[in-house]
């Protein structure tokens, strides 16, 4: 129950914030993205200007930066961005 409310604040983030038309996979990348983030990261985050932008490409190449907490690179974190960029990118849920 607690993981269902949690993806509906996430969904309703990126329904409510992305003014371009999504590829259910672009949702779903980022709706984990979200998850993970924070709608308020998300919401002043470059990967969304530049998909609002129409730049979707350029958004993609945003996922792999946020791989960081506390100012510390963290290899989860990097494997986390890399499979939502694949998922954004072209579906490539992994397995």
């Amino acid at each position: 129950t607690l993981l269902k409310q949690d993806l509906l604040h996430a969904e309703d983030c990126v329904n409510n914030n992305v003014h371009v038309q999504l590829s259910q996979n672009q949702f779903d990348a980022l709706v984990s993205f979200v998850y993970n983030l924070g709608c308020g990261n998300f919401k002043s985050s470059t990967l969304l200007r530049k998909l609002n932008a129409g730049d979707s490409k350029g958004a993609a190449l945003e996922f792999p930066r946020w791989n960081k907490a506390g100012g510390v690179v963290y290899t989860g974190l990097t494997n986390r961005r890399i499979a939502e960029q694949k998922i954004f990118v072209n579906g490539e849920y992994p397995e």
